[in-house]
């Protein structure tokens, strides 16, 4: 699959490392001022400039979001704020108000400009507005279907990208554009307070009946009727190629690394000509998600399919390896694990490999049963030497061995 981006979030610098070892092309990120999500979320510029140094000593870039709803008197701060991202090295803003990208664009005429999904551009008229701007990028509206993304790049000139979202959580309301958290809570989503009502369990209450609230229910199992599903693609990148976008974006800054590295993995193999689907797809459920579907890609394809909001998870992330050498995995602990577990090792690019854990030592080279203690240093005896910044988790289910040899 050629001429595609791989974008992958971050929250912080070990979801960085993650995208950027586990083959994100780009990573994008928020920083200290309207970046659209909870502050801790967002990086210090003096982290986006780590970030960046990171990246860019990999061959990758860093887009830094500014997409929140701004106010007048943010709207004359962001001058300056774009000249100060701009001297780290940041490789280009993702921005969805108007006045912010002509603020911007005059006073850091150089910075690129990405339109963000939040300003739900949905056809080829409004983004050759946002190009009169000078946005060179278009991330467009989550509700448009491939045929319409189609349309709409055939009507737009080659230099103006088009950017799509491939994985992950997705708003109840249109392009995010929600008022239910300040309604009830005070806290706007579109300032990056969201409290996600939409993921609450809900109650009918008839006006009549008072004190009375029937549960809303399907073939007798709970529902959260605002609760949306997650986007997966992956079965899908060619036709979203073929649509003509260039940037697949997963979506997960509140996510953890280890979200970052397995989801960016998948993605990336299956970008490099993966064609096993089942394995891929497998990988998927290794982390925490509400019910996939294809969005609106496809139009109403999933219009009635179940969604209860609660999230599922296979699989548990146990370890991060910190090195290996003479024998032995220097493993930092995430989740408890003990001797006899059935481990999977997860290394860029590669499909995960077993490791059955037959002894463990503390720091001190003492045999220990079990790692309790959250970032813990564990030694495992193992014939495979694993890169550092491999992931080690453990599906559930997995048969414990007490006395297991490796594979």
């Amino acid at each position: 699959m050629k001429q595609t981006e791989l974008l992958s979030p971050a929250g912080d610098m070990e979801a960085v490392r993650a995208a950027v070892m586990y083959g994100a092309d780009a990573v994008y990120a928020g920083g200290p001022f309207l970046q659209l999500r909870s502050s801790r979320a967002g990086f210090s510029v003096e982290s986006l400039a780590e970030a960046c140094s990171l990246v860019h000593a990999c061959s990758k870039k860093l887009y830094v979001t500014v997409n929140s709803f701004a106010y007048t008197d943010e709207v004359s701060l962001l001058g300056d704020y774009a000249s100060e991202l701009a001297n780290i090295g940041v490789d280009a803003l993702i921005v969805s108000d108007l006045g912010a990208i002509d603020t911007i664009k005059r006073n850091v005429p150089s910075m690129p400009v990405h339109v963000s999904t939040q300003a739900n551009c949905m056809n080829a008229a409004s983004a050759m507005v946002y190009r009169s701007l000078g946005a060179e990028r278009i991330v467009l509206a989550r509700e448009l279907s491939l045929e319409e993304i189609k349309k709409m790049r055939r009507s737009l000139p080659d230099d103006l990208v088009l950017e799509a979202f491939v994985h992950g959580a997705m708003c109840m309301a249109y392009s995010g554009r929600c008022l239910i958290s300040s309604y009830l809570t005070g806290r706007s989503g579109n300032r990056g307070e969201c409290t996600q009502p939409c993921r609450w369990k809900y109650y009918l209450y008839e006006e009549n009946r008072p004190g009375e609230y029937f549960p809303v229910e399907e073939d007798g199992e709970k529902s959260a009727i605002l609760s949306s599903h997650d986007m997966k693609m992956i079965d899908h990148l060619d036709e979203m190629r073929d649509a003509g976008i260039y940037s697949f974006k997963i979506e997960g800054r509140m996510k953890t690394g280890y979200y970052c590295a397995t989801v960016t993995n998948a993605y990336r193999m299956a970008l490099d000509g993966c064609d096993d689907r089942e394995f891929l797809n497998r990988e998927l459920e290794a982390v925490s998600h509400r019910p996939y579907s294809t969005g609106f890609y496809y139009g109403e394809e999933r219009k009635n399919t179940y969604n209860d909001g609660e999230y599922t998870q296979q699989c548990r992330f146990v370890g991060v390896v910190r090195g290996s050498e003479q024998g032995m995995l220097k493993v930092e602990q995430r989740n408890h694990f003990s001797r006899g577990d059935v481990l999977e090792a997860l290394s860029p690019a590669g499909r995960p490999v077993r490791i059955e854990v037959r002894e463990m030592y503390d720091e001190e080279r003492q045999s220990i049963d079990s790692a309790p203690h959250p970032m813990q240093t564990v030694l495992i005896p193992s014939e495979i030497s694993l890169q550092e910044g491999s992931i080690l988790r453990r599906w559930d289910g997995e048969e414990r061995h007490d006395n297991s040899t490796e594979v």
